[in-house]
């Protein structure tokens, strides 16, 4: 408190940035109000237009209700931290000026992950990898038959362990598209619908520490702390594959009763699930796609190089445009505004981060980067925590688990995490509750952080 106290009089802009950064996140909270607002809102507008006999025509486009609009994208998660960067850098240009706000936004941060993420998620979202990826994960759901929970428990466990070679953006990407069509389209409940979400976000979570290039909390440390591929298995990805599978089987026999209900629908409606196939899809152009894939991972540094190779990849994508599903480009752009907001304002919160991680011992030190991963993204957690000197094997282990084992309690927990928000908050009419996501995550979180800390 001390160091902090001391900081906070030395530069009263950290507390400032701090608080704007706390307003943030309340106003994560209070989407689902802002959106229910909105639809009342149109609604209204509608009754208004056909009172006065101005409701559009089939094929017009009709009027909009601008506040509507307004209450929409103030609920809409992903834009949530773009906006409150716009007070913040007035209050930095009003305290330091100009030149020093456009300074901090145009030259101190690095945006190469929001960018990585929107070409990752766009090609991981395209038809040849998706049909490849569900390709194979019916290789496992044919062992239970095809049924939902089948489907359900295949996506949820080899979908994010596959997040170890894909990056976790695209396994998040996969996962996603793939559980609204074989899981939420069949209408599960809403307590099992945020369970399924927060289960699917802690999975993501733990489910790239099979290597050390996957997951952005490891990247961040990685080579810093000298772990490779086999440090990373020894003292997590086996671990993270145990959770994972532990986790999904505590789920599956909780909502047994859920399962069963979705196996009926399934009978009684036979069609619900089938999509035309489309034309197959060549070999060699679902060839080309994991190439893209391979060479986006392969420079998830350097921006230069997978944004070229995005551009190509638009090229071919046009070339072979009979074998393409529609470019998802609005999504993942959506969900990169959100990770640069989230950049923007966690720049300015090292201040308070670093003092309070260095300030604890090894179990202190899981359930504190826990606790703040809940509230930042685990990336930066574990980025600042790289800063601390002096860190002990066991107090580097401490601090990485309790990152990731945290990284689906909310949104902005983990960096794919509003990819797959972003993706299947349609299934849930008022957007998705911080509080029924954090519910539906913790006991997945509970379990991977028994394993962390127990096993080792």
């Amino acid at each position: 408190m001390a160091v902090l106290k001391e900081r906070a009089r030395a530069e009263p802009l950290n507390v400032v940035a701090s608080a704007i950064f706390v307003l943030a996140i309340i106003h994560t909270f209070l989407t689902p109000m802002f959106m229910r607002l909105a639809h009342r809102l149109e609604k209204e507008h509608r009754e208004q237009l056909a009172r006065l006999g101005r409701l559009p025509s089939e094929g017009d486009k009709g009027e909009v209700s601008f506040w509507a609009e307004i209450c929409h994208f103030l609920g809409e998660v992903e834009a949530i931290f773009g906006i409150w960067v716009i007070p913040l850098l007035i209050v930095i240009a009003v305290s330091k000026g100009w030149p020093v706000a456009r300074a901090y936004l145009g030259h101190n941060l690095n945006f190469t992950e929001p960018l990585f993420v929107v070409v990752i998620m766009t090609i991981a979202a395209s038809r040849p990898i998706l049909t490849l990826a569900e390709q194979m994960m019916a290789v496992f759901a044919k062992i239970g038959k095809g049924t939902p929970a089948a489907w359900w428990l295949s996506i949820l466990t080899v979908g994010p362990l596959l997040g170890s070679f894909i990056t976790e953006p695209a396994a998040m990407t996969i996962c996603a598209l793939l559980l609204a069509e074989r899981f939420y389209e069949k209408g599960p409940s809403p307590t099992f619908a945020y369970a399924t979400l927060g289960l699917l976000f802690v999975n993501v979570s733990v489910g790239g520490l099979l290597t050390h290039f996957a997951a952005p909390p490891v990247l961040m440390v990685a080579d810093r702390w000298g772990w490779g591929m086999m440090h990373m298995f020894e003292h997590f990805g086996w671990k993270a594959a145990v959770g994972i599978v532990a986790a999904n089987l505590t789920y599956r026999f909780w909502f047994r009763e859920e399962f069963r209900r979705l196996a009926w629908v399934d009978e009684h409606r036979p069609n619900a699930e089938t999509r035309p196939a489309g034309e197959p899809i060549p070999i060699w152009v679902t060839g080309g796609h994991i190439f893209f894939l391979i060479w986006t991972v392969m420079n998830n540094h350097d921006s230069a190089l997978f944004v070229g190779g995005f551009l190509f990849y638009l090229a071919f994508t046009r070339a072979t445009e009979h074998h393409q599903s529609e470019l998802a480009l609005e999504p993942a752009l959506l969900v990169g505004f959100f990770l640069a907001g989230l950049v923007v304002h966690g720049g300015l919160q090292g201040w308070w981060i670093q003092p309070v991680l260095s300030s604890l011992s090894e179990i202190p030190l899981f359930v504190g980067a826990a606790a703040l991963t809940a509230f930042n993204d685990n990336a930066a957690i574990t980025y600042l925590a790289s800063l601390v000197p002096d860190f002990s094997e066991s107090l580097q282990y401490a601090v990485v688990a309790g990152a990731v084992a945290a990284g689906g309690l909310t949104v902005i927990a983990n960096a794919p995490n509003p990819a797959g928000q972003s993706i299947l908050s349609k299934f849930f009419p008022d957007g998705v509750s911080a509080l029924g996501l954090f519910l539906g995550a913790l006991g997945p979180t509970v379990i991977m952080a028994a394993i962390f800390i127990l096993v080792r």
